[in-house]
């Protein structure tokens, strides 16, 4: 099942206080990015982060979940509700993300 625009919009509404938030449809899902690192995704109308242990450690509850078959397990984030919550979140994950690979061009 791909996610809704409706939910990434949403999704992105409670992260607006955040600058340079955003986002790559990817086969009928959402990549989700923060000042240019990969933070996690929406999956079946699920916001997903990257299990690093600044997003576990911050976190009330740690769900695993895995974003589509064959993939590695992410953090199901669970206070979408909550705007001062997820924007905590994606600043204490911020720091321990990897940087993206540029690509070589041909």
């Amino acid at each position: 099942m791909a996610s809704s625009k409706e939910y990434l919009e949403f999704i992105l509404g409670q992260l607006s206080e955040l600058e340079e938030i955003g986002y790559r449809a990817m086969m009928g899902e959402f990549i989700i990015y923060y000042r240019g690192k990969i933070v996690g995704g929406i999956y079946d109308n699920r916001l997903l982060v990257k299990p690093v242990k600044s997003a576990i450690s911050y976190m009330p509850m740690v769900l695993y979940e895995l974003p589509y078959e064959g993939a590695k397990e992410m953090l199901l984030v669970e206070e979408v509700e909550n705007k001062e919550f997820l924007t905590g979140l994606f600043n204490a994950m911020y720091e321990e993300l990897p940087i993206p690979k540029t690509k070589k061009k041909k």
